[in-house]
C-alpha cells in the first residue's frame, strides 16, 4: 500500500476497535486498523453458551504459555489472547466488571492522575447500554451492549448462593458496576439479543462503511519504524510480504498485554539487557517494557448437588443440540448465556477497604471445555483472590516476529499472595456451608474435605491453580519521574512521538475483577484524548464503603476465619 494514513492501530481487539470507531467518526481523520487473525463471524463466537469452543481454536487463540512457573510446581499455564477481530472479547467469558472504585484511586496514587474513579465512569457510560437503562453509574445509549443473561431465570442454585452469602454476613448488592461494589448479586455480560457483544460487533461492524476507515485483516505487525525520536509507520507481514505501512500523526499499539510490548521490543524499545539478548539494537531505553505483569489465578471449587437442580444433565449432545437449535432460532434460552449469573466480591480480611476476592458462580460441576467432571449433579464456584502482589514479565526471545513471548508470571512469589489462598479457600468452605445451600450442597468434591492445613491448602493450590486470563500491566501508565513507567497519563510512550499504546497494558495495578470492561473504557477515554478534544467530566457520585472496615471483615461481624 503506498497510501499514508493520518493514523494506524495495531490491533482488532478490545481496544482497538473502540479506536476504529471513535477516531474514524470524523471524516477528516483516514484510519487504518490491523489485524494479525481473521474474522471473527463464526456462530460458536457468537452463541454465549458456547465461549470454550474458539478459546480452543488455533484459528482465534494465540495459544501463549507461561515459562514454568516456580511458584506452583514449574507448571506452565495456559494464557489465551484473542485472534482476529474483537481480540480476546471474541472468545472471553463475557464477564462485564469494571472494577471497584478504590481500584482507579490505585492507579492515580500510581501516577495516573486523571484516572480516577469519578474521571473513568463517564468513559464507562459512554460505552453502555446497560439492560436496566441509563442512571448515575449506568450507560444506557453507548455501543456496548451489556445484559444479565438469563437474569438467573430458571435455576435456583443462583439464588441460593447469594442468599448463602447474606447468611454469612456479606452485603447483597443488586449491581456490583454501580453504587455497591461489593457483595453477592447477579452478574453481568457483554451479551445483547442473546449473542455475544464483542467490541467487533458493538464498535467496528456499524462503522465498517465509512469510507476514511481501512480494516487489513492477517496484517502482523513487526515493529515500528521511527525518524529520529518519532514514529512514522510500522513494517507488517501480510500475505508472506514485508511492507511498510506510514502515518502522518500517530500509531497507536492496541496489540494487548502480551503482544504490545512485544512489539515495542522488537522496535528496539524496551530494558536493554533484553534488547541485546534478543539481537535488537536499542533505540530508546524504557526499562519498564514487559515488567509489571499482573494476572488473576483462580480454582474451580466444587461440590456434588443433592436435588436434580444443575446443567449437568445438559452436558451431552442431545441436550446440546437442542440448546443450540433454539439459540439458533430465536437467540434465547441456555444458549444466550455464559451461565456465569451470580457472583461475589468479597472482602477477605478486616483492614481492606475493598474486596481482593472474587467469585463467578456456575450451577454445573463442569470443565472449562465444556464437558462434564462429575457423574450426576454438581455445582461450582471460580474463586481466587483478586489483588495479586507477585509481578512478572513478557520478553521477546529474538527478533522474529512469529517467535513465542517469554512469558513469566511468577505466581504466589509473594508471601501475601499465599496466605490470601488460605483465607480464600476456609472462606468459601464457609459460604457454602450457610442454610440457603442445605438443601443442594452435597458432598465436597474439590479441593475435598481432607485438604485442611496450610500446607494442605499450599500444596492443593500450587498443583490446581489457573490463570483467570487477565494479564495486564506491561506498558504501565505513570508520571513523568517514574523511570518503571511505560506510558504518560496521555498514553504517549516516554521519551517518544507520535507513538502511544492504548490496551489493558497500560493497568499500572490490576483491577479487582475482568478486565474487559476496563480495556474498553481506556480506550474511550484514550480517544478524546488523542483527538485532543476536552475530557468529559468527573461524575461526581458516591461509592459504597462499609464503615468497619478498619476492625471489621464483613458487614459488621468480626472476622471468623482463623489461620491454622
Amino acid at each position: 500500500m503506498n497510501k499514508t494514513f493520518d493514523y494506524i492501530i495495531v490491533g482488532a481487539g478490545s481496544a482497538g476497535c473502540v479506536l476504529a470507531n471513535r477516531l474514524s467518526a470524523d471524516a477528516n481523520n483516514s484510519v487504518l486498523l490491523l489485524e494479525a487473525g481473521g474474522s471473527n463471524r463464526n456462530l460458536l463466537i457468537e452463541m454465549p453458551t458456547a465461549l470454550s469452543y474458539p478459546m480452543a481454536s488455533d484459528t482465534f487463540n494465540w495459544g501463549y504459555y507461561s515459562q514454568p512457573e516456580p511458584g506452583i510446581d514449574n507448571r506452565q499455564i495456559s494464557c489465551p489472547r484473542g485472534k482476529g477481530l474483537g481480540g480476546t472479547s471474541s472468545i472471553n467469558g463475557m464477564v462485564y466488571v469494571r472494577g471497584h472504585s478504590c481500584d482507579f484511586q490505585e492507579w492515580v496514587e500510581a501516577g495516573a492522575t486523571g484516572w480516577g474513579y469519578t474521571d473513568c465512569l463517564p468513559y464507562f457510560k459512554r460505552a453502555e447500554t446497560w439492560q436496566g437503562g441509563e442512571d448515575d453509574y449506568r450507560g444506557g445509549a453507548g455501543p456496548l451492549g451489556v445484559s444479565g443473561g438469563n437474569n438467573m431465570k430458571g435455576n435456583p442454585l443462583y439464588q441460593a448462593f447469594i442468599d448463602a452469602g447474606v447468611e454469612a454476613g456479606y452485603p447483597r448488592t443488586d449491581d456490583y458496576n454501580g453504587y455497591r461494589q461489593e457483595g453477592f448479586g447477579p452478574m453481568h455480560m457483554t451479551v445483547r439479543g442473546g449473542v455475544r457483544e464483542s467490541t467487533s460487533r458493538a464498535y467496528l461492524r456499524p462503522v465498517l462503511k465509512r469510507q476514511n476507515l481501512t480494516v487489513m485483516k492477517h496484517v502482523l505487525v513487526d515493529k515500528v519504524v521511527f525518524d529520529g525520536k518519532r514514529a512514522v509507520g510500522v513494517v507488517a507481514q501480510h500475505k508472506g510480504k514485508d511492507m511498510i505501512l506510514r502515518a502522518n500523526k500517530e500509531i497507536i499499539l492496541s496489540a494487548g498485554a502480551i503482544a504490545s510490548p512485544m512489539i515495542l521490543q522488537r522496535s528496539g524499545i524496551g530494558p536493554e539487557a533484553t534488547l541485546h539478548e534478543a539481537g535488537i539494537q536499542p533505540v530508546h531505553t524504557l526499562p519498564g517494557v514487559g515488567q509489571n505483569l499482573q494476572d488473576h489465578l483462580e480454582v474451580y471449587f466444587q461440590f456434588h448437588c443433592k436435588q436434580p437442580v444443575s446443567l449437568n444433565t445438559k452436558l451431552g449432545l442431545f441436550s446440546k443440540f437442542l440448546i443450540g437449535a433454539r439459540w439458533l432460532l430465536f437467540k434465547t434460552g441456555l444458549g444466550a448465556t455464559n451461565h456465569f449469573e451470580s457472583c461475589a466480591f468479597i472482602r477477605s480480611e478486616a483492614g481492606r477497604k475493598s474486596p481482593d476476592i472474587q467469585y463467578h458462580f456456575l450451577p454445573a460441576a463442569m470443565r472449562y471445555d465444556g464437558t462434564a467432571s462429575i457423574k450426576g449433579h454438581g455445582f461450582q464456584v471460580h474463586v481466587g483472590p483478586n489483588k495479586p502482589k507477585s509481578r512478572g514479565s513478557v520478553t521477546i526471545s529474538s527478533a522474529d516476529p512469529t517467535a513465542a513471548p517469554q512469558i513469566v508470571f511468577n505466581y504466589l512469589q509473594h508471601q501475601d499472595d499465599i496466605a490470601a489462598w488460605r483465607r480464600c479457600i476456609r472462606l468459601t468452605r464457609e459460604i457454602i456451608a450457610q442454610p440457603a445451600m442445605d438443601m443442594y450442597r452435597g458432598e465436597e468434591i474439590q479441593p475435598g474435605k481432607n485438604i485442611q492445613s496450610d500446607e494442605e491448602i499450599d500444596r492443593w493450590v500450587r498443583e490446581n491453580v489457573e490463570s483467570a486470563y487477565h494479564p495486564c500491566g506491561t506498558c504501565r501508565m505513570g508520571s513523568a519521574e517514574d523511570e518503571g513507567a511505560v506510558v504518560d497519563t496521555e498514553c504517549r510512550v516516554n521519551g517518544l512521538d507520535g507513538l502511544r499504546v492504548v490496551d489493558a497494558s497500560i493497568f499500572p495495578t490490576v483491577p479487582y475483577g475482568n478486565i474487559n470492561a476496563p480495556t474498553i473504557m481506556v480506550a474511550e477515554k484514550a480517544s478524546d484524548i488523542i483527538l485532543g478534544k476536552t475530557t468529559l467530566p468527573p461524575e461526581k457520585v458516591e461509592s459504597w464503603l462499609p464503615e468497619s472496615w478498619e476492625t471489621h471483615q464483613r458487614d459488621g461481624t468480626p472476622t471468623r476465619v482463623v489461620s491454622h
